[in-house]
């Protein structure tokens, strides 16, 4: 099995279900003790190009590089060169040679692949319209603090098939959750990710269901999910989603087909009273804040290993 040092974090799906679960407990042992971690990373730099916007990706990035005793530089794409049509691979050529790693936070999934496949630093994928591998994870971390336990647990996902969507595909699959996807025809989740996830799920014994129907997808839960129904770059497509998509809307209603103590998430920013109601995103049952704290953790360990 390789090591992870020098490795790119671009989906969950580069790693196995053991490198998943150390990364998993070594993230819970950063959050426990951050002394103890305080030197990992004493005298690097993590490069961070940022193509969206962002509040929790950078803000927990550039903290973490903090914490691990690191420094983060800020990169706006526009403010580059690539910005002006420099080619990825020249980017990914120069910054491999002023850095210890990159973080990427872009549109186009090619082009995360792009940068790793020319960089000789580790690249991690901050987001891109395919994948959220460390919001999957930050997830996974939350369940297990919530639930005490990861295997054996039915996450249901409803909305918009997107780049959360395909991740916790991968990442269910991989560490012994069913999950369920409630979506409308036409926007179920990549097609590609999808075929990986009934693999992984073959081989882990989980199950992977995608319906049109949302209370099929949310019966008996043990985790209910969802995303706004317009990410970035969608924004002219808003009103004919919020039509397509209201009765995938997580509320009261579709709540009470999932277990009781079901735990209810959103990876943010919410558009509460579209995607979810008020009441369950600031209930008892929402661990949404601390799902956007986890993101911190994760990446510590991620960043920690990988650099």
């Amino acid at each position: 099995m390789p090591g992870f040092r020098g490795r790119d974090f671009l989906s969950v799906n580069d790693f196995s279900r053991t490198e998943l679960v150390e990364i998993l407990k070594f993230a819970q042992e950063l959050k426990a003790s951050p002394a103890a971690g305080s030197r990992l990373l004493a005298g690097k730099t993590l490069g961070m190009i940022f193509q969206k916007a962002s509040t929790r990706t950078r803000v927990s990035f550039e903290v973490g590089m903090y914490q691990l005793g690191g420094t983060a530089l800020y990169l706006n794409a526009q403010d580059m060169q690539i910005g002006r049509g420099e080619p990825v691979k020249d980017t990914a050529r120069v910054l491999s040679r002023y850095l210890d790693g990159i973080m990427i936070r872009t549109y186009e999934h090619g082009e995360v692949e792009e940068l790793a496949a020319y960089a000789t630093i580790p690249v991690i994928n901050g987001l891109t319209d395919l994948l959220h591998p460390c919001q999957a994870l930050a997830d996974m971390l939350t369940i297990l603090e919530y639930k005490g336990k990861l295997r054996g647990l039915k996450l249901a996902y409803v909305g918009d098939g997107n780049n959360v969507a395909n991740s916790l595909l991968l990442a269910c699959s991989i560490l012994g959750l069913d999950i369920a996807v409630g979506c409308p025809n036409g926007y179920e989740p990549n097609r590609e990710v999808l075929a990986a996830a009934y693999a992984n799920a073959g081989e882990n014994g989980t199950e992977v269901l995608v319906t049109g129907d949302p209370y099929a997808a949310v019966s008996n839960a043990d985790v209910l999910y969802t995303d706004v129904w317009a990410s970035m770059g969608q924004d002219a497509e808003h009103e004919a989603r919020v039509r397509i998509f209201s009765p995938y809307r997580l509320n009261e209603k579709l709540a009470g087909y999932a277990k009781a103590d079901a735990i209810v998430m959103h990876c943010l920013p919410a558009h509460r009273g579209e995607e979810i109601s008020e009441q369950l995103l600031e209930g008892p049952r929402s661990v949404v804040f601390d799902q956007a704290e986890n993101r911190l953790h994760v990446q510590k360990a991620v960043m920690a290993k990988v650099m």
